[in-house]
């Protein structure tokens, strides 16, 4: 039998030379057509193959051995806590540079680096070489300042008053006789012996023997009546003013050393032995070896619900202590926007934390929103965002089981026994902490779910459930 090949109809008479190449150009309508059908027959195989493929995955879930699973039976919060941490720093009470009050040569430091002293011990000194010989010298000047002030207290001695009455007697003989010669020399004039001038030599004599007299007699009363007392007061403020110059310069010795002001460390030595320091200069740094305190910024809104005198609990170097929160430092930091406050540490602190140490302090803010809480361990990751987890509900609520088949199937399985599949719902996670999470969405409280595993789970699967320990999985 031979085949024959059909050809396109010869170009009749009634048809143009230029439409043999169109007819050539254009296929068939059937050829076109069996083209789609090809296609669409290519296309509609994988989707068959799919469907069959669930639709025998659906089937084994329903028929396969239940899966033992953990459950939870969940119920709603009205709120959740965060718990924030902020961090401080250790500050002693007090923290001091030390330095003196006058200039001089540092000629001893005392206590070295990181000892402990007690209020009022020693800890360094100054050159006072200069100052204890000026004290000598005011010290001499004193002694002679006292003598003085005895010798008018005690009055003339008798030995002087008896010279000036000898004085006192010499120029009153003195005074006699000079009146018997002039008495001789007026005659003598009378009788033309002797000139004038003799005459008054004699004459103006017995006035100066006699201004002479009336001075002795005047320092013999005044020896006789004793010192003056303005004299004596005189004295006596001199006195007191030496004094005040001793006390000053025992003053400046006395700030020739360095005294701790109070108990503490010392934390540092600001310069060596031997160097010339001026008034004020830094010389030791100590501070306060008495209990510590925690200073940490806090915003504004968390300080405003601490009261002074409540007990929090901080950390530090890995080990907790209790602290007292003693004030609330009123100006806010610029930069931070946070305020200062501080805790006094207990009494257990003292040897273990050093000032500047970091200090960490955790406060929980208490936020209302009603919510779920589940284990991490029971959502597996959904789509937008959202996260899913399985419900535990009867196998007649899951809505997945209505075909003739399965029904079929359950009728001859025992009538007495429950059966239990699982159900997706949709969530969204508002705060996770450690291994639990607060949700919201679809799930209700009292909802059974499923506690861990839900990797191994699809939707519709037959399931075994089994309570965990700690039904409830709340969380004030």
């Amino acid at each position: 039998m031979s085949s024959q090949i059909p050809h396109p109809p010869l170009l009749t008479a009634s048809e143009p030379p230029d439409s043999i190449g169109q007819r050539f150009k254009q296929p068939p309508f059937r050829w076109l057509l069996g083209l789609g059908l090809l296609g669409l027959l290519l296309v509609a195989i994988p989707v068959l193959k799919a469907k069959t493929a669930a639709s025998s995955e659906a089937q084994e879930v329903q028929t396969a051995t239940p899966l033992p699973v953990d459950t939870l039976d969940v119920s709603e919060v009205d709120a959740y806590e965060v718990s924030r941490a902020y961090t401080g720093k250790i500050a002693a009470l007090q923290a001091s540079e030390l330095g003196f009050e006058r200039s001089g040569q540092l000629t001893e430091i005392r206590v070295p680096e990181g000892g402990t002293v007690q209020a009022g011990t020693p800890l360094a000194r100054l050159d006072i070489r200069n100052l204890q010989t000026q004290r000598s010298q005011i010290e001499a000047e004193k002694a002679r300042a006292l003598a003085e002030l005895s010798e008018l207290e005690t009055g003339a001695r008798t030995e002087d008053i008896a010279a000036a009455t000898a004085a006192v007697q010499d120029l009153e003989q003195q005074i006699a006789l000079q009146r018997v010669q002039l008495a001789r020399r007026k005659t003598l004039y009378e009788q033309g012996a002797i000139s004038q001038e003799a005459l008054d030599e004699f004459s103006f004599g017995e006035g100066s023997l006699q201004a002479r007299l009336n001075q002795s007699r005047s320092q013999l009363q005044e020896l006789q009546n004793g010192t003056r007392p303005e004299k004596l007061t005189a004295q006596a403020a001199l006195i007191q003013q030496l004094d005040a110059r001793i006390a000053e310069v025992d003053v400046t010795i006395e700030k020739s050393t360095l005294i701790a002001p109070f108990s503490g460390t010392v934390a540092a030595h600001k310069v060596d032995t031997g160097t010339v320091v001026g008034a004020g200069q830094s010389v030791i740094r100590l501070v306060e070896s008495n209990l510590p305190e925690a200073r940490i910024g806090l915003p504004t809104e968390t300080v405003s619900k601490l009261n002074i005198g409540e007990e929090r609990t901080v950390e530090l170097n890995g080990e907790t202590f209790t602290a007292t929160l003693t004030s609330i430092l009123p100006e806010v930091e610029a930069q931070t926007r946070t305020q200062t406050v501080v805790f006094a540490l207990e009494p257990r602190a003292a040897g273990k934390v050093s000032p500047g140490q970091t200090v960490r302090l955790t406060l929980a803010n208490r936020i209302a929103r009603k919510g779920i809480w589940l284990p991490t361990e029971a959502l597996t990751q959904g789509i937008r965002g959202l996260w899913t987890c399985y419900v535990v509900v009867p196998e007649g609520d899951a809505g997945q089981r209505n075909d003739a088949d399965q029904r079929n199937q359950a009728e001859e399985r025992n009538q007495t026994e429950q059966r239990f599949v699982v159900r997706p719902q949709s969530v969204e996670v508002i705060h996770q902490e450690g291994d639990r999470a607060l949700v919201t969405g679809t799930l209700q409280p009292g909802d059974t779910i499923v506690s861990s595993g839900s990797h191994r789970l699809v939707p519709g699967q037959w399931v075994s459930p089994v309570a965990s320990s700690g039904d409830a999985f709340v969380s004030e």
